[in-house]
């Protein structure tokens, strides 16, 4: 199958989401014909999906990725390069966990600058022997398995848009963050049908924000996708 760039894939996507008129956007039967001949005995799953995800079982939700990691077109990231470097630019601290590491790639780009610990919900035995300089766990975003404010950075990217429970993953990514918060998602409007998993969309600049809550301290930039950054604000105790 081949492979596409992040670039090719965003273009595609903005075609499909502002130009197509959304009545046929959001029909099944016009969007199976290309979901099909992209991912032909596997389309079912995609067009499924989001009429599923939120009733599926942790390990339903696994078991579905490690299936459809084997039709994936978009290779070894969904990172574009704009991001990539807003990320390698952007590191705090003494250490960094990545949350939704894929097939390592960003994980081992950060291993060469900080020591590195990436976690998802299944890390394939290949990934950790390409990527031995960095520490892999298997866990689910929603409920990671470290103490609170583990690390100085954490970052996720291309993830959010998959989670079950958005305000928990949120919640959670704040809690083991002990200086910044990196977040990337992709720039897409809510559709029946997509070619991925994705049941969280953020369409405009004011959607991820909305989704968050207000904090100051942060900042968000269109980078081909959504780069989100969040500096932690010193934790107070009271008297």
């Amino acid at each position: 199958m081949v492979k596409v760039s992040r670039g090719f894939s965003t273009t595609v996507q903005t075609i499909l989401d502002d130009y197509l008129p959304p009545v046929l956007r959001d029909s099944r039967l016009f969007m199976s014909v290309p979901v099909k001949l992209v991912f032909k005995d596997k389309a079912h799953l995609f067009l499924d999906f989001k009429h599923k995800a939120h009733a599926m079982s942790d390990k339903e939700f696994s078991e579905l990725y490690e299936e459809v990691s084997r039709v994936d077109l978009q290779g070894e990231t969904d990172l574009n390069k704009r991001c990539e470097a807003a990320i390698l630019s952007s590191l705090k601290g003494k250490n960094v966990l990545e949350v939704g590491c894929g097939r390592g790639y960003l994980a081992d780009k950060l291993a060469q600058i900080l020591p590195t610990t990436a976690v998802d919900i299944v890390v394939p035995k290949s990934v950790r022997e390409k990527y031995k300089h960095v520490t892999f766990k298997e866990a689910n975003i929603e409920k990671l398995p470290f103490k609170d404010a583990s690390f100085d950075t954490v970052i996720t990217t291309h993830t959010l848009e998959h989670v079950q429970n958005l305000p928990k993953a949120i919640e959670e990514l704040r809690r083991v963050t002990k200086e910044r918060l990196i977040i990337v998602v992709p720039r897409q409007r809510p559709y029946n049908h997509n070619f991925s998993l994705h049941i969280n969309f953020f369409s405009h600049a004011w959607s991820f924000p909305a989704l968050l809550g207000y904090r100051p301290n942060t900042t968000l930039e269109r980078l081909g996708d959504w780069f989100y950054m969040e500096d932690m604000l010193p934790k107070t105790t009271s008297k």
